[in-house]
């Protein structure tokens, strides 16, 4: 059994462009090639501008160019329970916490960063508070990141690949 399995993930908020036929592409041969799984999967969680008359030029899209699939297209939204239980389980593991931070508060938070020539990224406010469960507030979920020593991604084609863990 082959477990090559690779996918393109467009986002269906406009038309197929071709740095996305090019991505699927390579997919496409590479499954191909090892006799892997191609699938189509669509990222539409962003709820505002996702279409399903772009799902369809997408798949219309691919088509004219000759990439079948052989899996999807699956639609990321159909799995956002599955997506919310393995991020409760990252929360329960003690590998995530809350963040409470209101969108206003980050932009104000990113554009002070910048203007002192900072690196823009999140501070990291909400991970050592205690929130145990956000009740009638948006939340995000984030991982707890090592802010020490490196992490290291062993990548197939490029080998090691080495991260400064930065608190």
């Amino acid at each position: 059994m082959n477990d090559v399995r690779v996918r393109f993930a467009p986002s269906p908020t406009g038309f197929l462009h071709i740095g996305g036929v090019r991505t699927a592409l390579f997919n496409w041969l590479f499954a191909r090639h090892t006799g892997g799984t191609f699938i189509l999967r669509i990222e539409d969680t962003d709820r505002d501008r996702s279409t399903d008359e772009a799902i369809q030029v997408i798949m219309d899209g691919m088509n004219w160019v000759g990439l079948d699939w052989d899996e999807g297209p699956i639609r990321q939204t159909d799995r956002l329970e599955l997506y919310r239980e393995k991020a409760m389980d990252l929360f329960h593991q003690g590998l995530a916490y809350w963040c409470i931070c209101t969108p206003e508060e980050l932009e104000h938070r990113r554009k002070d960063a910048q203007a002192r020539g900072e690196s823009i990224k999140y501070d990291g406010r909400c991970r050592n508070r205690e929130i145990s469960a956000p009740t009638e507030q948006l939340a995000a979920l984030r991982f707890i990141s090592p802010q020490e020593g490196q992490t290291i991604v062993n990548d197939l084609i490029k080998g090691d690949i080495v991260f400064d863990n930065l608190g």
